[in-house]
């Protein structure tokens, strides 16, 4: 039925058994379910049913994504209130050691980060490259996740993989615009040490002087930086 060509026997067997396995529906414990489905899409309806219809809220897809990860990564605040009031696990893990609850802080997304912040999320977790939260936030500029992150008491001197805290992160990779300007006031006026340096050696203010961040030496220089 499948059009083949006159093979020897081993040989279509072979073709026979790939073609089958190709055809076959897509299961097992790593197939997209219809929970994470309506989760990445922001189907609250179809949300609803598969819960009600006893879907497991950690069940995994092939990047070991749950339907929580899913509706952060899309940014799906309603789904991701949805599934977290059903008790998700905020602190899950996929395969590239990113949680819900980590990947709202490096984005930004804000209320999802409130929400995971208030049902467990753990302060201490770290991604892949061994930094907090608060680390990519800062790089990115997110003032407000900056402040609700360091009011949650996220540790302001973590230094991750790369041998950098939040500040220097955000002096290194910042642009030294007014978002990140802002971050570094925070973490400043929070108590973020200025004087650990990256591995190079140099510190914070050192960076933002070659880098010619004004607004950052000034607030920097008036911490007492070195």
């Amino acid at each position: 039925m499948y059009g083949l060509l006159p093979l020897s026997g081993g040989r279509a067997l072979c073709v026979v058994v790939a073609l089958l396995i190709a055809a076959a529906p897509h299961s097992g414990a790593f197939a997209q379910t219809s929970l994470i489905t309506a989760a990445e899409s922001g189907d609250l309806p179809a949300l609803q049913r598969a819960l009600q219809a006893g879907a497991a809220l950690e069940e995994r897809d092939a990047q070991q994504r749950t339907a929580l990860m899913a509706a952060v990564q899309a940014n799906q605040t309603k789904a991701a209130r949805l599934l977290i009031e059903a008790g998700a696990d905020v602190n899950a893990r996929d395969s590239i050691e990113d949680s819900p609850y980590l990947l709202a802080g490096a984005r930004g997304y804000l209320e999802i980060l409130r929400l995971t912040l208030e049902n467990g999320a753990n302060l201490e977790s770290t991604n892949r490259f061994g930094g907090t939260a608060l680390i990519p936030a800062a790089e990115r500029g997110h003032v407000e996740t900056g402040r609700t992150l360091i009011a949650a008491g996220v540790d302001l001197d973590h230094v991750n993989r790369l041998g950098w805290t939040a500040l220097l992160e955000a002096v290194i990779l910042g642009d030294g615009g007014p978002d990140h300007v802002a971050i570094v006031g925070l973490l400043v006026d929070a108590g973020a040490s200025t004087d650990i340096a990256d591995r190079a050696g140099v510190t914070a203010l050192q960076h933002a002087k070659r880098s010619r961040y004004t607004e950052i030496v000034e607030i920097l220089e008036a911490a007492g930086a070195r």
